[in-house]
């Protein structure tokens, strides 16, 4: 009988081998020992000792080059059964029924014939019988069984032994990632689980669909990858490194040859990626196999061989965070002043359509401003980001401020998640695995996001909204020095929405003493004065999201906060005016009380000839001095000697809430604004003109809206909006009531209709001498009744006095009907008040102080003592004092 040769592939019982070809390693045959039995494994229970047995052979002999001869074949299956020996003379059966781990088949030698293989059995009962007498193997008594869990059985399973290394034989390998393992851990039970290589995915092998029978082929190197894992841990004892389990309840494990981890072997070879899903399983460990990545990357490895690798000109560089557009992307500026998009690398934001994620939003943004804001930062670009429909392609870097990495702190704190890369994309920050362990680490600290919690929401008032608000607020501001805020935006040089958290209100703040010249709008028609968009630009860059500290002094007509802006503790109006970007207004500057600063800082920009003044000739100076003041004295406290003789026809066509009336005056205006309004009409009324407004419109706007009652259209203008719900608030610039509008029913308006062609109709006014009502109830009879007497009337006002400053006419009303008509004594003033709807101020202006209006102010007292006597209207529970 001949003799052949073969590899031991791997020992099925303590009687069995699988054998391959040493020039084919893929020709395979089972073989076994003839005339012995071995007790059986089994899926079901192993039988008493069979694992000892079959360990005794696999020891001895797998992954060893073997001689046997076949003595017999079993004609129905084809088995083929004889001895074997290894190249050290160890022979089998002889060497297993010896040690005890086989036992002689009964019916050995029955028919045989041939007198060496009589003699072979023979020597086997003798090395059986001696067994048994010395108690070796099978015959050591009741103590061989162990049992065998095939499924992990529960958490209890890793909450044991997750992070413990134990011995374990690999009884199968399905792929390159993936092996059925026998776990050692007890000498009385083992665990034979499906395990997962940690930290690697290889390609998948063929397999067969159960369902249909079909095959799927296997991926390129699929095969190669099993067949390398095979050849080096198939039936090898290993060290097994438990670190987890997947989500469909496998385990995940680090196999340990003796030679080393396998993971990183595949990986070396370009056979296997790695599975960036293990990195918090792995921890620190993950490190030597990003780096076996890299190595067969380099060498283009198999699945590398088309790996181009990234330019390596992507140095640390230094910049200046400028704007926080997110929760994960910030705007830089270089040293050489571009500026650019960043988004965080592997980074991703609270998202908007994501229920847990949501509410965040703004934390992460007001964490990122308060870290980064205005501050140094290092920046490594990774990659790039590719342009989506909503987005445009932009860079991805590392951030690093004061050396610690800002990625790392959102995730840690809570405030983003990890992105999950394509296996392929490479575009991924360098410390990908220490942000994957942080998100771990803030998911079971429930931290932000991972709370199941909102944060509270800070719901800011808009103060500016209204003039009626902003009268609350200013005297709560105005009492405060330095208030600490927030820049939130910059609508021109000189004129800012901020964020006072502390008092849970956000306003509009116009600088005290400068003007700044106006900024291009969003429109291609809003062209803006010239230095007008470098004067923006200079309050982004310093301003915008910084935390700063404001003084209010007092408020403008339409609700704005005038005052003074610090940034870094510096005044950002000197700031502007240095660059020569702004103007000083010097009574506005004298009363906030920075004239001098701010008078000095514009001389400097002046004699620099920056901005505004790179034309500026110092002769004149003298000359714009003579001009501006006769228009000045309009504006600051006078005392009048003679009463004015401004008698103007005037229509009251509204009386807003707060008792302040508008007014048109009657001739040439009215009869440009009828002229106007039917060309108007009938240009709303042709279906080419439409069209809505092409962008959200902002405060200060000026637009075509239609008004609700009665259905035609109007100019108007836009005082506020709810940007939330596309609303906004808007005043017909031509007679002076206002409404909320959606904008989606507004319109632009025309060239041909703008304040150009015909200047805003309605002016606003004040009644002379008269203090309405503060009670509200009280306030809304006083406008009722004011409605009372003048409504469809044509009056006649005498504008006693005009404050520029703050855009008002102040004015006596008369009834030209009325019998006596421009008698002091029939003036609806003193109907007003008569009728107990109004009071003579206490304080007076200056100007009201004036000698020229003496008799008129003695006549409203007597009017206002026969309503108070009589207890009319405000009066009817006797004195009272309204401030």
């Amino acid at each position: 009988m001949a003799a052949h040769f073969a590899n031991v592939k791997s020992v099925l019982s303590g009687d069995t081998f699988v054998l391959s070809s040493p020039n084919n390693p893929s020709q395979e045959k089972t073989f076994s020992l003839a005339y012995v039995s071995a007790p059986r494994l089994s899926k079901d229970g192993d039988e008493p000792y069979a694992f000892q047995s079959r360990e005794f052979l696999r020891n001895l002999t797998v992954g060893k080059p073997i001689k046997f001869t076949v003595l017999y074949t079993i004609p129905n299956s084809g088995r083929e059964y004889g001895t074997a020996q290894l190249q050290d003379g160890t022979t089998f059966p002889e060497a297993s029924v010896k040690a005890g781990w086989l036992k002689v088949r009964e019916d050995a030698g029955r028919k045989e014939e041939s007198e060496a293989a009589l003699a072979m059995i023979d020597t086997l009962r003798i090395y059986e019988s001696e067994a048994k007498d010395e108690g070796k193997g099978l015959f050591s008594g009741s103590g061989g069984v162990i049992e065998v869990q095939n499924d992990l059985g529960g958490p209890d399973f890793l909450n044991k032994w997750k992070g413990k290394t134990v011995e374990g034989v690999i009884e199968r390998v399905i792929s390159g990632d993936r092996l059925l393992a026998r776990l050692l851990l007890t000498e009385k039970k083992h665990w034979q689980v499906m395990t997962l290589i940690a930290g690697i995915r290889t390609p998948s092998t063929a397999r067969t669909n159960p369902s249909n029978g079909q095959v799927q082929p296997a991926e390129e190197f699929g095969d190669e990858a099993r067949a390398f894992v095979e050849s080096r841990l198939l039936q090898r004892q290993v060290k097994v490194k438990i670190v987890g389990v997947s989500p469909q309840g496998q385990l995940v494990a680090a196999i340990l040859h003796p030679r080393g981890n396998i993971a990183e072997f595949l990986l070396q070879e370009g056979l296997a990626r790695c599975n960036d899903f293990h990195s918090t399983f792995l921890g620190p460990d993950m490190a030597p196999l990003r780096a076996a990545e890299e190595q067969a990357k380099s060498a283009r490895k198999r699945l590398h061989r088309a790996f181009v690798p990234k330019a390596t000109d992507n140095k640390e560089a230094e910049a200046t965070v400028t704007k926080i557009v997110g929760g994960d992307t910030i705007i830089v500026r270089n040293k050489t002043g571009a500026e650019k998009r960043i988004s965080l690398s592997s980074v991703r934001g609270p998202r908007a359509g994501e229920a847990s994620e949501a509410p965040w939003r703004e934390e992460a943004k007001e964490f990122l401003r308060k870290k980064l804001i205005g501050k140094h930062v290092k920046v490594s670009v990774d990659g790039t980001k590719p342009a989506t429909d909503d987005f445009e392609a932009r860079e991805v870097a590392t951030v690093t401020q004061g050396g610690k990495n800002i990625g790392l702190q959102l995730v840690e704190g809570g405030y983003a998640t990890v992105i999950r890369h394509r296996k392929d994309d490479t575009d991924r920050a360098p410390n990908y695995d220490e942000l994957l362990a942080a998100q771990e680490k803030a998911q079971e600290e429930k931290k932000g996001i991972w709370s199941g919690k909102s944060p509270k929401v800070k719901n800011y008032v808009d103060v500016s909204e209204s003039v009626q608000k902003a009268k609350i607020q200013v005297s709560t501001l105005s009492r405060q020095k330095k208030v600490p805020g927030i820049v939130d935006f910059c609508k021109s040089g000189s004129r800012f929405t901020i964020l006072i958290p502390r008092e849970g209100v956000k306003l509009t703040l116009v600088l005290a003493g400068v003007r700044a010249p106006r900024a291009p709008g969003r429109n291609a028609q809003e062209k803006g004065e010239p230095f007008g968009q470098e004067a923006l630009d200079l309050a982004n860059k310093r301003c915008n999201q910084r935390d700063c500290e404001i003084d209010v002094h007092d408020i403008d007509k339409v609700g704005g906060f005038i005052g003074d802006l610090y940034v870094n503790r510096e005044s950002f109006a000197k700031i502007l005016v240095e660059e020569g970007l702004a103007s000083v207004h010097e009574y506005s500057a004298q009363k906030a009380g920075n004239a001098s600063e701010l008078l000095a800082a514009q001389q400097r920009a002046k004699e620099a000839r920056k901005g505004l003044w790179k034309d500026w000739d110092p002769s004149q100076d003298a000359q714009e001095e003579e001009e501006a003041a006769p228009a000045e004295s309009a504006d600051v406290d006078v005392t009048i000697d003679k009463k004015p003789e401004d008698y103007r026809d005037i229509v009251i066509t509204n009386v807003d809430s707060n008792g302040r009336i508008k007014v048109q005056e009657i001739g040439k205006g009215t009869a440009a604004l009828e002229t106007l309004m039917n060309k108007f009409r009938s240009f709303h009324l042709n279906p080419s003109n439409n069209a809505g407004l092409k962008d959200s419109p902002k405060a200060g706007d000026f637009v075509a809206a239609k008004f609700t009652e009665d259905g035609e259209w109007y100019r108007a203008r836009i005082r506020s909006n709810d940007r939330t719900a596309k609303v906004a608030e808007v005043v017909y610039i031509d007679y002076g009531n206002t409404e909320k509008q959606p904008w989606s029913k507004l319109r632009p308006l025309s060239p041909e209709f703008n304040t150009q062609a015909l200047k805003a109709q309605a002016i606003d006014a004040q009644l002379s001498f008269v203090q309405l009502p503060a009670s509200p109830d009280y306030l809304n009879d006083a406008i009722n009744y004011i409605y009372e007497i003048t409504e469809g009337k044509q009056l006649v006002g005498s504008f006693d006095f005009i404050d520029s400053k703050e855009g008002v006419s102040y004015i006596t009303i008369y009834d030209p009907k009325a019998e006596g008509s421009h008698k002091v004594t029939e003036s609806l003033n003193r109907r007003i008040i008569e009728a107990g709807w109004g009071l003579v101020p206490r304080k007076f202006k200056r100007w009201e102080s004036s000698k020229a209006f003496e008799s008129l102010v003695k006549n409203l007292k007597e009017a206002e003592k026969v309503a108070s006597d009589a207890h009319r209207g405000m009066w009817e529970y006797g004195e009272l004092y309204e401030d």
